[in-house]
């Protein structure tokens, strides 16, 4: 039904500094709490909803046309959404995509995540811009009744992702191999055949296509859960190792991933590279620190600069947290840095071939400008077997 015939609000979204957004809900029904994030990709929703980094969230989407290329199970980065909802400006129209096979509000109803449409995205995201990531409820009743009080008060409880090991929450239960490349037309995704390079990557909430992307430059990759330790990764006797995106606090999930970081580089001279949450990983592992940002970075337009060459890329984001410059010690250097408020983006051992970045160069969804990271990956694993 169009927004503007439904007789009543069905959806509320319920700030804890007691802002109420009334819309229409679509999707499951029921209520949820989380931290409210935005993203300013214009493609790619179903790849961000599906992206573990969004554990413990609902996504506000700037961009007011979503839902209107339905979704396909091609583009799903983990089996199931992963972000607890969505909200949109305009409710979704029907799909007008030659590869869709489901509209997205059944999508969401049959995996359980509310959404609301009909709000002023607009303004939620400057409260957001200007008062940080809030802690919110979103409860969706086709009958229209809230319980006003209780929604504030249970975002008001919502303990936040400070401190919050979410990690463990969307790793792989257990070990298990990949060889899925890149979609192509027009076979959709190949099978890597002549594998190059043994990589293990560590799942702290990994995307599929970046395990494609390594897939697509060569390597033979073997995930572990996140909880893995430096001898279960060098059992398999990679040439490299892969630390991958997550969700959650850094500091918390390096309580058992750090140690495991700075056992590898103790024992072996291997090539690591990490992403997002591997990023923080490593920095963490090296002696940095990291910081909670005020509203994070979520979208697929962001440009970054490579301090090396000069290059500015412009690059998909998604993260609340991020590494302190200025706590990163003598040996390390800051390679990426973001040219919207200077954060880090990036960060290398001057040394040996370990290197990570903030953001998300598998492009999915967003900009192709980084491939070249898991191309310099596959190089530095080339080198080291020469």
């Amino acid at each position: 039904m169009p927004l503007d015939t439904q007789p009543h609000p069905t959806a509320c979204l319920a700030l804890a500094d007691g802002t109420l957004f009334y819309g229409y809900g679509f999707g499951a029904t029921g209520q949820t709490t989380a931290e409210l994030c935005f993203n300013t990709a214009m493609t790619g929703y179903q790849e961000i909803m599906t992206d573990p980094s969004y554990a413990g969230q609902v996504v506000t989407f700037t961009f007011p046309h979503i839902g209107n290329t339905g979704v396909t199970p091609e583009d799903d980065e983990t089996g199931d959404p992963v972000a607890r909802g969505m909200v949109v400006k305009w409710d979704p129209t029907e799909p007008s995509n030659w590869r869709a096979t489901e509209r997205l509000a059944d999508w969401l109803a049959a995996r359980g995540r509310i959404a609301i449409g009909g709000v002023d995205t607009r303004r939620l995201t400057r409260a957001i811009r200007q008062q940080g990531a809030p802690h919110v409820a979103l409860a969706h009743d086709p009958e229209g009744n809230f319980d006003i009080e209780a929604l504030v008060a249970e975002a008001r409880a919502f303990a936040g992702l400070e401190g919050m090991d979410l990690a463990k929450e969307v790793t792989c239960a257990q070990s298990y191999r990949w060889d899925e490349m890149r979609w192509a037309w027009p076979d959709g995704y190949p099978k890597l055949e002549d594998p190059k390079f043994k990589v293990v990557a560590v799942d702290y909430g990994a995307k599929r296509n970046i395990l494609r992307c390594l897939a697509s430059v060569g390597c033979d990759v073997t995930v572990l859960p996140a909880t893995a330790t430096a001898d279960e990764v060098l059992a398999h006797n990679p040439d490299g190792v892969f630390l991958s995106n997550g969700p959650g606090d850094p500091a918390a999930t390096g309580e058992y991933a750090v140690p495991m970081i700075q056992d590898v580089l103790k024992k072996t001279d291997l090539p690591v590279f990490g992403i997002c949450l591997g990023h923080q990983m490593l920095a963490l592992a090296l002696g940095a620190q990291t910081i909670k940002m005020n509203h994070g970075h979520h979208g697929a337009n962001h440009p970054v600069k490579d301090l090396e060459t000069g290059k500015v890329e412009i690059t998909s984001m998604n993260h609340g947290f991020a590494v302190d410059s200025q706590t990163l010690p003598e040996g390390i250097k800051e390679t990426h840095v973001s040219l919207f408020d200077g954060s880090n983006c990036g960060i290398a051992m001057t040394d040996r071939p370990v290197y990570s970045v903030q953001y998300h160069p598998e492009a999915s969804p967003g900009p192709q400008d980084s491939f070249y990271l898991f191309e310099r990956f596959a190089a530095e694993m080339a080198k080291r077997a020469s």
